[in-house]
């Protein structure tokens, strides 16, 4: 496995590990952004008027028990009959990475936003905010954390699947896992696997980074002194707004 990684011919070419990896975090940057345009405006108003929780729950739970490599193969053979060109192998990944990436995102939006302290609500309404003022500047702040969460969580889950993606015959670091188990090279099977695996560690550095940036400091503290995370931000939020 030092071998493969140590090769030369590994790193250089269309099949090299740097090109691999690029169209690895292209596919998934795809499907995240996808996912944050569906399920981020349907969180918010789930949260915001506070109805259809109880469905969207369930369908988020049924979404994770779909078998990804089923529903890969299965989205393949409806769509093949109607689209032509590479956009046939591309379209059902980008699909089911983001039928992954979804249920995460979408509940850490509502639950975010339905954790908002009442108190923090009342002193924005009697301040004269509108309810759109509210929603952007007390509620969507009391979810950032968990947002943040499910985002991560989103990020996680779709680099670890992307790998799929070879099964149609696409790029990525599912290539050399494939491509190792075709030939009976293990080394370069280990190799996807672990490239994949720091792939995911790198970006959940990102995140925490990014979350130093744009989580409220008062609400990081508030989250890492406590063991309940949601009550914790929501009160930090009520005591930096009402101070």
């Amino acid at each position: 496995m030092i071998g493969w990684f140590t090769d030369p011919a590994n790193w250089t070419g269309a099949g090299g590990i740097p090109m691999q990896i690029g169209y690895h975090l292209l596919y998934s940057a795809m499907a995240l952004l996808a996912a944050l345009a569906i399920a981020v405006p349907l969180g918010i108003m789930i949260g915001y008027t506070g109805r259809g929780e109880a469905v969207v729950a369930g369908l988020a739970n049924a979404l994770r028990a779909l078998p990804s490599l089923g529903l890969l193969v299965l989205l393949f053979l409806i769509i093949s009959p109607v689209v032509a060109g590479k956009l046939v192998y591309i379209l059902p990944t980008i699909v089911v990475l983001v039928l992954l990436a979804v249920p995460p995102i979408l509940t850490g939006t509502y639950a975010g936003i339905q954790s908002a302290d009442p108190h923090a609500v009342d002193a924005a309404r009697g301040m004269g905010f509108t309810r759109t003022q509210i929603l952007l500047r007390v509620q969507l702040p009391c979810a950032l954390p968990l947002m943040l969460s499910g985002v991560r969580s989103a990020t996680l889950q779709i680099v670890s699947t992307a790998t799929i993606a070879a099964y149609l015959g696409l790029q990525g670091l599912g290539r050399f896992i494939l491509d190792g188990r075709a030939t009976a090279s293990f080394s370069e099977m280990a190799g996807g696997a672990i490239l994949v695996a720091l792939l995911a560690i790198v970006l959940e550095f990102a995140f925490a980074w990014i979350g130093r940036l744009v989580v409220s400091p008062g609400l990081r503290r508030a989250t890492t002194e406590s063991t309940s995370p949601v009550e914790t931000s929501v009160t930090t939020v009520t005591l930096e707004r009402t101070s």
